[in-house]
């Protein structure tokens, strides 16, 4: 089941043809590159050349001390992601690096990044310290036992998970192999966001009385009558579909637009969800716990029979054990969250923050006071965390515990019902039939090492 792209340049050849033209990373003085040795530098393997890779991958070429090295993606490139101009997969994603390290190296051609179509063919070279995993949701935590497995940090796209049961088995992998793992969810790294978390923490607005977290809305897709399409040339369904249930292909079900189908995600709730409702975990010190009960409060849901099938407009309410309620919901425009206590309240919305009283703004914390972790940069404090063997800003425990919370809101509103939750043995209990939606089976044979 494993075959690299036909395209793939292999180290041995590399070394062999080298020529005055080519610069190989292993050949670069490390003054090219800046004041960071070559042996220092971290390399790293994108594992998904898709949307966030748009993203992902300029952060990391940025940084001197890191050196991309492979990129890996069952689709070898094509349009149809977020935006139709955006043409995207390992061949496009591998010849974007080879040109940054041309330009960066002077040497006028670089050809020092391989593709592969298979992610173990990846996780077996040993020269690959960590991985970027930018793939579907339902990919996560297969991709993420076995890269700790094979020795290699991690950074993870949020959500960190498809459900709750693989957190466990992610953060078991992690610890026992003593892996670095840093969740996607990078406005941790925000100094606007830890600003208004210290506001809350340190009591600026009293006692926190109730959180409002917002989120984006989503389309509903192909309607009735929707037809299986053909397999486009260059894209590997088969693989991309790994272990979750077999699908007719559509053009629509995959590359961006997997978040709107629960086979791959959870919709907008583990979405921009997994952003806001990350803020509202850090700002309560609640990363590691949770509310104890969450409950439908009217989701609207795709009419039947469209491809689609997550939630147009989320809406669900949570309880926390020290009474603070938490509402998450759709609205538009939709990325925000609102904290409100008994003597004011603060928000940050769509990267702005207000507070009433107007002067909590310019509040000041005091040097006794709570003061929350500083990254500056998400991917520059994942590097960081590789060389010092400190846990990132956002490790696996707390990414576990953020995707948790939505997953049981998103139970919830698809059962329409209100649902306990016990956070220190994270069950349902006397709920067999919410504590069954906890995980889902792997298509064989695909399943998690352990």
């Amino acid at each position: 089941m494993r075959s690299r792209s036909t395209q793939t340049c292999h180290r041995r050849d590399m070394l062999k043809a080298a020529a005055a033209t080519v610069a190989a990373p292993w050949l670069v003085p490390f003054s090219v590159f800046g004041a960071t040795a070559p042996s220092n530098r971290i390399n790293i393997a994108f594992i998904g050349a898709g949307n966030q890779s748009r993203v992902d991958l300029p952060a990391m070429l940025r940084l001197d001390d890191v050196q991309v090295v492979a990129v890996c993606d069952v689709n070898r490139g094509s349009y149809g992601y977020a935006r139709p101009e955006h043409f995207l997969g390992r061949e496009p994603v591998r010849q974007k690096v080879d040109e940054f390290y041309a330009k960066k190296t002077g040497a006028g051609e670089y050809k020092g990044c391989d593709a592969y179509i298979d992610f173990r063919d990846v996780l077996a070279r040993k020269n690959v310290d960590a991985v970027m995993l930018v793939v579907p949701d339902h990919w996560h935590a297969l991709m993420t036992v076995e890269a700790a497995a094979a020795g290699k940090d991690i950074y993870c796209q949020k959500p960190m998970t498809l459900t709750v049961d693989e957190g466990h088995a992610m953060i078991d992998a992690v610890r026992k192999h003593e892996r670095i793992f840093q969740t996607g969810s990078q406005y941790r790294s925000s100094a606007t966001v830890r600003r208004v978390c210290e506001l809350v923490r340190n009591g600026r607005i009293g006692d926190i009385k109730r959180v409002i977290s917002v989120i984006c809305g989503a389309p509903s897709g192909p309607g009735p009558g929707w037809r299986p399409m053909p397999v486009p040339e260059g894209f590997d369904y088969e693989r991309w579909l790994g272990p979750a249930p077999l699908a007719p292909y559509h053009a629509e079900r995959c590359l961006y637009r997997f978040r709107y189908n629960l086979d791959y995600s959870g919709g907008q709730v583990t979405n921009t969800g997994a952003h806001s409702n990350d803020i509202v975990q850090w700002a309560l010190a609640a990363d590691a716990t949770g509310p104890i009960e969450f409950e439908d409060q009217g989701t609207v849901w795709p009419p039947p029979g469209h491809l689609y099938n997550t939630a147009i407009k989320s809406n669900f309410r949570a309880r926390y054990a020290n009474g603070i309620e938490l509402i998450c919901r759709t609205e538009d425009p939709g990325f925000g969250v609102r904290f409100e206590g008994s003597d004011g309240w603060v928000e940050y919305f769509s990267g702005k923050t207000s507070s009433e009283p107007a002067s909590l703004i310019d509040s000041v914390i005091g040097p006794d006071e709570i003061h929350l972790p500083v990254s500056g940069n998400h991917y520059r404090n994942f590097i960081d965390a590789v060389k010092s063997r400190q846990d990132p800003i956002e490790p696996v425990e707390v990414g576990h515990r953020t995707a948790s919370l939505c997953h049981l809101g998103s139970i919830a509103m698809r059962l329409g019902r209100k649902i306990p939750w016990d956070p220190q043995t994270q069950q349902c209990p006397g709920d067999e039939e919410a504590g069954a939606m906890l995980k889902r089976p792997y298509r064989q044979p695909w399943k998690l090492p352990g």
